[in-house]
């Protein structure tokens, strides 16, 4: 079973509020889904959105863990060990 080893960069909760994908916001993009990024906060698109903003972010940054901002939704990813996991709130 993989395992993330990227936890201890888990640094902020995801925002209670927002606009949408920050970069798309920015160049008047469209987005499919919302990712948070869990060591700063940027939101940005998944992957399946034309211009990928939260992977993006991922490489630029070495910010490993995003979570879900899909109503519904619960799981986080690591990029860098390429793992979807639930993180436990508290």
């Amino acid at each position: 079973m993989a395992v993330c080893e990227h936890l201890d960069q888990i640094r902020v909760d995801p925002p209670a509020s927002f606009a949408g994908c920050e970069d798309c916001l920015a160049i008047g993009g469209q987005w499919v889904h919302l990712r948070v990024c869990r060591s700063c906060g940027h939101v940005a698109c998944c992957d399946s959105s034309p211009n990928q903003h939260a992977s993006k972010h991922a490489a630029a940054s070495s910010h490993a863990i995003v979570s879900s901002l899909e109503p519904g939704e619960d799981w986080s990813w690591c990029y860098v060990d390429e793992v979807a996991f639930v993180v436990e709130p508290g």
